[in-house]
């Protein structure tokens, strides 16, 4: 972590290229590149798809949300549960997303290795995100299936450490995100809930025994103080959003820091209904830190708020630019 310049940019990950070339190369031009993904050119390669490839029974609607067929599941589920077993046990199962699910992935690759980069960032929806939005053909949350559920769990862990081992073999120290948008409903008064969050903590600390940095990203709002005390290296929020709420935890906030945890700051609003002007959002994100603002920018990293697949190829390459400016904006607070 202490090799990771102060005030790097990077992104969440999505672009909205369907020209392949063009979006590896847009990645490339932030300080920690993150392997894009562009769902614009296939819907495959939005989040939860991605991250469920492969399972039995399932199937994709509008927006990407994932539908279970309970009988189809069940009639590969004994095969599809040895393959993960397999890979949990560390050995050798094809759990890279493929070139259908990931088109970009390793082409990115081959860049990191080519240009001997030290970071890379890869990104993969989370656990709890995975489980909470998929249903059952009738609508049913998928927790009325606990062995699907716990298949669920496991193909993102092997997913995830998949990725991980992918870039460390290119010589990068790897970078990955779990994407957890559905931390919203989080609630520590269901039992259930309690549990997946620790199951996360694990999935945390696996990575990290892998070599990854590990980090978290969510947009929408959530029980911060549990999230700081995942033991994570990066938590990526919406500045406009969530800044303030993360710092005012108080203490969680603090302990995160003082481990050495990095905020990933979402400066730049990515809804496409909100414009904005660069120097307001880095006088907002100043004016939330407070007193803290010194030490807490030498812990952060920069990237927009969320991903750039909504947005057009234009704008997601003014936004590239202006998380630049950005960065030189705040230099100096960090000298």
């Amino acid at each position: 972590m202490r090799s990771l310049p102060p005030l790097a940019t990077t992104s969440i990950g999505s672009l909205p290229h369907t020209q392949l070339e063009l979006a590896v190369q847009l990645a490339l031009r932030l300080d920690v590149p993150a392997a894009p993904q562009l769902p614009a050119f296939d819907r495959a390669e939005l989040m939860i798809p991605q991250a469920l490839e492969g399972l039995p029974g399932a199937r994709w609607e509008e927006g990407g949300v994932a539908v279970i067929d309970p009988a189809a599941w069940r009639a590969g589920a004994q095969a599809f549960g040895d393959r993960l077993a397999a890979g949990l046990a560390g050995r050798d199962e094809p759990f890279l997303p493929s070139p259908t699910s990931w088109r970009a992935l390793r082409p990115f690759l081959w860049e990191v290795e080519e240009r001997r980069l030290p970071f890379a960032k890869v990104q993969l929806a989370g656990p709890l995100t995975v489980r909470w939005t998929a249903r059952l053909a009738d609508g049913a949350p998928v927790e009325q299936e606990p062995e699907l559920e716990r298949q669920l769990f496991q193909l993102v862990f092997v997913r995830a450490l998949a990725l991980a081992r992918a870039v460390k073999e290119r010589g990068a120290t790897p970078i990955v995100f779990l994407d957890e948008p559905a931390l919203y409903a989080w609630d520590r008064r269901r039992a259930l809930h309690v549990v997946q969050l620790q199951e996360l903590r694990m999935l945390v600390l696996a990575l990290q025994k892998e070599g990854a940095l590990v980090g978290l990203h969510s947009c929408s709002n959530t029980d911060w103080a549990s999230v700081l005390e995942l033991g994570l290296d990066l938590v990526g929020v919406d500045a406009g959003l969530s800044l303030g709420a993360v710092v005012g935890t108080g203490a969680p906030f603090q302990r995160f820091l003082a481990r050495g945890g990095r905020l990933v700051l979402g400066l730049l609003p990515t809804n496409t209904t909100v414009d904005y002007v660069v120097q307001e959002r880095v006088s907002a994100t100043l004016e939330r830190l407070g007193d803290q603002v010194r030490p807490v920018l030498r812990q952060s990293l920069l990237s927009p708020a969320c991903g750039l697949a909504m947005r057009t190829v234009f704008e997601a390459d003014r936004l590239h630019e202006d998380l630049t400016i950005c960065k030189r904006l705040l230099a100096p607070l960090v000298g």
